[in-house]
């Protein structure tokens, strides 16, 4: 049997073994539950609201623009938390150390990355369709957009997120990174349209992922009348395909061969030192 294809499949079981393990381990289940509680609670509060004179309620709006950011922030921060995580105790190295173990590494890491993402979307959207009135989540093309939007969210978001994950040695070192995340998603109109924004601000959310996840999660789960307080009154699916599809292709291309340098960069030595700090950040 082809070597990598032997490396793809075993990457899978470990991704698979891994989630499960998320899912028994009350840290993690905490982790994943966590926002997405947050965030019911706050469309909660939101449901009765509306947005201007439009009539739409602020709550539908937001309900799939929540989703589309649990995509594009947890794809990043998870996947790069764990790379950097596996690169201070040794994980990499053994991986590193095998025949084709980075490919299985990284099907792994993306199965069980994958898996923490659409936990908390599914956790947000099932209450959510009762918290909130007026979405539109009743056709198979809504449902099959949805999940194209996921899943070309996650193309979009997961190698970057190993990119950041290389680039900083440390867990510690890669939380400088959540804060133009989150700072990115204050103005890509999640929680209030990005059309009540300055046009600077507008353009800048444009560039990045998360508004055009939200976005395609707008147009997949709202009603047609919802359009009319997005930009130019359209849904825009050309342009969501191709800004996220941009960003799959760049993210794909680079994502390997940073990984590959850091891989080289890797020794015995390396890990020790870092596990030296480690500990006496502990103590």
């Amino acid at each position: 049997m082809n070597p990598v294809a032997v490396a793809v499949r075993q990457g899978w079981t470990r991704g698979m073994i891994e989630f499960r393990q998320q899912l028994t381990n009350s840290q993690d289940l905490f982790g994943l539950l966590f926002w997405p509680v947050i965030m019911l609670v706050t469309l909660f509060f939101m449901r009765h609201a509306s947005f201007q004179s439009s009539g739409l309620l602020l709550g539908s709006l937001a309900l799939p623009s929540v989703i589309g950011m649990l995509v594009a922030v947890n794809g990043m921060i998870n996947m790069g938390t764990h790379l950097s995580l596996d690169r201070e105790d040794g994980t990499l190295l053994r991986a590193k150390a095998t025949p084709n173990g980075m490919v299985g590494y990284l099907v792994g890491k993306i199965i069980q990355v994958s898996g923490s993402v659409i936990i908390p979307c599914a956790i947000i959207l099932v209450p959510g369709m009762f918290i909130v009135d007026g979405l539109a989540l009743n056709t198979v093309g809504a449902w099959a957009t949805l999940i194209g939007v996921v899943v070309l969210g996650l193309l979009a978001t997961l190698p970057f997120g190993a990119i950041f994950g290389s680039i900083f040695a440390t867990p510690r070192n890669f939380g400088f990174v959540t804060l133009p995340i989150m700072g990115l998603v204050a103005v890509s109109g999640i929680f209030y349209p990005i059309t009540s924004m300055p046009g600077v601000v507008q353009g800048v959310a444009q560039v990045f992922p998360m508004y055009w996840l939200g976005l395609g999660m707008r147009s997949a789960m709202l009603p047609d009348q919802a359009v009319a307080v997005e930009l130019r009154q359209s849904w825009r699916h050309l342009e969501t395909v191709g800004v996220l599809g941009v960003w799959a292709v760049v993210g794909i291309l680079v994502a390997p061969v940073v990984l590959r340098r850091m891989a080289r960069r890797e020794s015995g030595s390396t890990v020790a030192v870092r596990r030296e700090k480690a500990m006496q950040r502990g103590f």
